[in-house]
């Protein structure tokens, strides 16, 4: 099984592209086809809440809703690993201890700059080429 944290872009960027092939929405796709088990946390659930229910996005409350629901009822919720190092954005520290809580897990992210570059964390694009490579 594969086990990923989703940052809260790439939930944006699949939920306002106009772009059913991009790879923010493969991977929202792949998530609501069971590809995949969705990681995450309590203070993840809060900021996905804040951050899709923004008016600028103009989303459907009741799409956002339902996506949250989805990976709480789908997902595993878990605990986050220290990780004492600085992070290029402190805000994004939360998904990347989640994601180091399960061995050999991914964080899926758009913004590859704000996190340490391991190979666990990855592209949308990358990520989308991994499930495939495991079908």
């Amino acid at each position: 099984m594969i086990y990923a944290v989703i940052d809260t872009n790439v939930l944006v960027s699949a939920l306002i592209t106009h772009n059913s092939l991009s790879a923010t929405a493969k991977v929202v796709r792949l998530l609501l086809e069971g590809e995949f088990v969705p990681l995450y946390e309590s203070c993840i659930i809060e900021e996905y809440q804040e951050v899709l229910h923004r008016s600028k996005f103009k989303l459907l409350p009741g799409v956002a809703d339902a996506l949250i629901s989805y990976i709480m009822e789908h997902g595993i919720e878990t605990s986050r690993t220290a990780f004492l190092e600085l992070m290029p954005d402190e805000a994004d520290r939360v998904f990347y201890e989640v994601s180091l809580s399960v061995a050999d897990s991914f964080l899926v992210t758009g913004n590859l700059k704000h996190y340490p570059q391991t190979p666990k964390v990855i592209s949308p694009t990358d990520f989308v080429k991994v499930i495939n490579r495991m079908e």
